[in-house]
């Protein structure tokens, strides 16, 4: 199966800007890819754009070989799974009905095993039986996640494409850790496919196999976190007096911000 997705000469406007503005890229299976750039880089925008949720201007995004557009709605939804930075929901379901949002191109079949498994799995159990409106931002967006997961859920694991934008946003360090570590854990496996847009490049520097760097709409910097994420590249494109030195823990890029 091809698990390549790619994008050429994506550009895309608001006014008299171009908020994306050539962009092309390859995102190849088994990978966790981060976009990181500073505020208005377009990141959100381009994972709008690689996903479907936006029309480009100009530009095409292929998806195995075919183009988003020529795709059947409920083939892509098997393929690709997207979980926005903020979801509104007008009703006040259970958090197991939402998790069971994402079954909806597969059908009823073996629904309630898919929902307790992906639960299980996101660490969602302890939120069973609770108002998805009377929860916190940070775990709206873990029951998210699951039900991102529920979506792309096949024979046993999650496969094919996830894009998240900005999940860890309102999560602890605790769940922003295991969100990412099941992330990473997922990719290894080869079936699950990542392209997830982070502000925290610490983040970033330590689960992405590779980093995408955005700034004004435009690819400016691509490749592992070693290469993109150093002194003079983030100074550069941040604007920010920024550090760079090896994690602790190993040769992983640490940002530190200078006082």
């Amino acid at each position: 199966m091809d698990n390549t997705l790619s994008a050429t000469h994506l550009r895309l406007q608001r006014g008299q800007r171009w908020i994306i503005d050539d962009v092309s890229l390859t995102l190849s299976g088994g990978e966790l890819v981060a976009l990181i750039g500073p505020n208005g880089a377009g990141k959100s925008t381009l994972l709008r754009l690689l996903t479907g949720y936006l029309p480009a201007a100009q530009g095409e995004c292929l998806l195995a070989g075919r183009t988003l557009a020529q795709w059947p709605a409920r083939a892509l939804s098997r393929r690709r799974a997207v979980m926005l930075q903020q979801t509104q929901l007008r009703f006040d379901w259970p958090v197991e009905a939402i998790v069971a949002m994402g079954r909806a191109p597969w059908g009823t079949h073996h629904e309630a095993e898919i929902v307790r498994d992906v639960m299980t799995l996101t660490g969602c159990n302890d939120l069973t039986g609770r108002a998805y409106a009377t929860l916190s931002g940070g775990e709206q967006q873990r029951v998210q996640l699951a039900r991102s997961l529920a979506q792309l859920w096949n024979d046993g694991a999650p496969e094919g494409w996830l894009f998240l934008d900005e999940p860890t946003s309102a999560l602890d360090l605790y769940h922003q850790q295991q969100l990412l570590r099941l992330l990473k854990k997922l990719t290894a496996s080869g079936k699950l496919h990542v392209c997830i847009v982070l502000h925290d490049l610490n983040l970033a520097a330590l689960w992405a196999d590779r980093v995408m760097l955005l700034n004004k709409g435009k690819l400016v910097a691509q490749g592992t976190p070693q290469q993109v994420i150093q002194t003079d590249i983030i100074a550069q494109w941040y604007g920010a007096e920024v550090q760079v030195n090896p994690h602790p823990g190993g040769d992983t890029p640490h940002v530190f911000l200078c006082a």
